[in-house]
């Protein structure tokens, strides 16, 4: 039998863009029924080749190992793709041989100045300057390759110029389909989930063996004591919520993360997500060494191998994240008051941090998936909440479950703001909800253990990990006071390819009771004005409440607006 697995090389200097698409395109080659697996440089260099300088002896030394390994992935029929520097022709045409002809090698062409101009840590002006010496490409040689499959010119093409054209080849080498259709696969994977974002679904549980072991580990280690956010953190990290992320990120994310929404490798992503220390708690902080990460109540819950610490550049963090600097942003307060320094490293976690508040709807995204499937859907669309849903939002989840199989409801039950409503009468209201206005086979609620971070549009990029191929972006999403645009959450996915994203948005307008045509609707779908909406203002809904009045049933269900009510009583 004939071995359809193959090696997609890339190689090219550093920053010019190697991780970036080998990201995108593992992304899209999954999508078209192909198991990936991706072997990017900086990873095996701390994982493979831990210890390995960069004499030409060691760095042919590295390379033969990611080629042993891309050549063991492509035997199992699957696509090894590779991203290191690899500045030896000869070593490349070594590694192309041992593939058995099954090789594209991709040329990532980008000429020294724009390299510079990009290089957020400014390496090459200090290797230019000769401050650092044998950086490939300036005084240590980087051979181009004479006849590559695929040349890309990153400082002249879009991100998705340059996946077009590497497509484009692997298409006529018939290494992947032309569309899933051609190949008769489009039915195995309509019959698929949507793949966790970066393709595999993370799992930082220690178990067995490993968790006695690293449990007993942590009564002795160094601990920073986590607070709830950094706790809620990790249970995300540990189940898989935040994949692609393995720990606390170090700089090499958090940088691109803060200035492109995009980690190292190219892959969207918005909010960094860090572990904060005081400056007297790093000093005692060594790379290389394990701490242990403990709850206020002195458990261990997890062990974190310090990989970087770094000290951020708040204000710049703050401007790009939040879009303010201003402390009575509620996300700004709490990074201006944490710690001033950063840790960064992949962490075991070793038990929960939190006891589940809700545990009949606590599900981790595994078990999404597994309901999902179970019930037979592949198109479900997620609605993130931190309020009780209104009239307005139930209209636009019907809407989207439309044209989906189902709805999953994921209300964040995380810290939020002393002023938001807690989350038990929430949990309250959305049952009823689903008890009486939803069908029972169509819709699920399932909370999200996140901490807010109020940061409008940023924080509007988060669900395919728990299983939805769509996402409800509605007005002022995860925003605060009047800091964000209406619709500023809605924008921001125009900056990303839809293969990036994997997930699709669904975009919606502010929805309301329409009297001119008697039913719920936007100001797409109802004519009229001001005066023939039934809108009410957070003000005037909680007066009502407060005075035990419901509000109209144009606005609020009932049954959801007496929650609200007896809450307010205390009742």
């Amino acid at each position: 039998m004939s071995q359809r697995g193959f090696v997609v090389w890339f190689t090219g200097l550093s920053g010019s863009g190697k991780s970036t698409l080998a990201a995108m395109l593992a992304g899209e080659i999954a999508r078209r029924g192909t198991h990936v697996e991706t072997l990017d440089g900086d990873e095996v260099r701390m994982h493979l080749s831990k210890g390995l300088g960069f004499s030409k002896e060691d760095r042919d030394t590295n390379i033969r190992r990611i080629g042993f390994v891309a050549k063991l992935i492509a035997r199992t029929d699957a696509c090894a793709i590779t991203a290191a520097i690899s500045p030896y022709a000869e070593i490349r045409a070594e590694q192309r041989r041992a593939a058995g002809g099954r090789f594209c090698e991709v040329y990532c062409a980008c000429p020294i100045e724009a390299l510079s101009a990009r290089d957020a840590k400014g390496l090459y002006k200090k290797a230019l300057a000769g401050e650092i010496k044998n950086f490939t490409g300036v005084d240590d040689p980087y051979e181009a390759p004479q006849s590559p499959e695929v040349v890309v010119h990153t400082d002249k093409e879009t991100k998705e110029q340059s996946l077009a054209k590497i497509l484009t080849k692997l298409e006529d080498l018939g290494y992947v389909p032309r569309s899933v259709s051609a190949q008769g696969t489009a039915a195995a994977i309509a019959k698929r989930l949507i793949l966790p974002h970066g393709g595999e679904l993370v799992d930082r549980w220690a178990h067995g063996a490993e968790k006695e072991r690293a449990s007993e580990k942590a009564k002795s280690l160094p601990g920073i004591v986590l607070d709830e956010r950094a706790a809620a953190d990790v249970e995300n990290i540990a189940v898989g919520a935040f994949s692609p992320l393995k720990g606390f990120m170090t700089s090499k994310d958090y940088l691109p993360v803060v200035r492109e929404m995009r980690l190292e490798n190219g892959l969207v992503w918005s909010v960094p997500i860090t572990l904060a220390v005081s400056q007297g708690q790093a000093e005692s902080i060594r790379i290389g060494a394990e701490i242990a990460l403990r709850m206020p109540d002195g458990r261990n819950v997890a062990i974190l191998e310090v990989s970087d610490k770094f000290v951020p550049d708040k204000e710049a963090e703050a401007r790009e994240v939040y879009r303010t600097t201003e402390d009575k942003h509620p996300g700004v307060a709490y990074l201006k008051g944490s710690g001033d320094v950063y840790i960064g490293g992949e962490i075991r976690v070793l038990e929960r941090p939190f006891a589940p508040e809700f545990p009949s709807y606590h599900r981790d995204p595994v078990a999404t998936r597994e309901l999902f499937q179970s019930r037979g859907w592949t198109t479900v669309v997620g609605f993130q909440t931190r309020n009780p849903i209104h009239r307005a939002h139930e209209y636009i989840t019907k809407c989207a479950l439309e044209i989906c199989d189902g709805l999953m409801i994921h209300p964040l039950v995380g810290a939020t703001k002393s002023d938001d409503i807690p989350a038990s009468v929430r949990m309250k209201c959305y049952e009823v909800l689903l008890e009486k206005y939803y069908p029972k086979d169509r819709a699920v609620l399932s909370v999200y253990p996140a901490a807010m971070r109020y940061g409008g549009p940023r924080e509007a990029i988060f669900h395919a990990n728990y299983g939805c191929s769509h996402f409800i972006v509605g007005r002022d999403h995860a925003g605060v006071g009047s800091y964000y645009g209406t619709y500023d959450a809605q924008k921001i996915f125009d900056q990303f390819s839809a293969s990036e994203l994997g997930i699709t948005p669904l975009n919606f307008e502010n929805a309301f009771y329409s009297t001119v045509v008697s039913t719920m609707g936007t100001g797409k779908t109802a004519p009229g004005d001001a005066s023939t909406q039934v809108s009410l203002s957070g003000t005037k809904v909680r007066d009502l409440l407060r005075a035990g009045q419901l509000p109209p049933p144009e606005f609020s269900r009932p049954e959801v607006a007496q929650i609200l009510i007896d809450s307010m009583k205390g009742g």
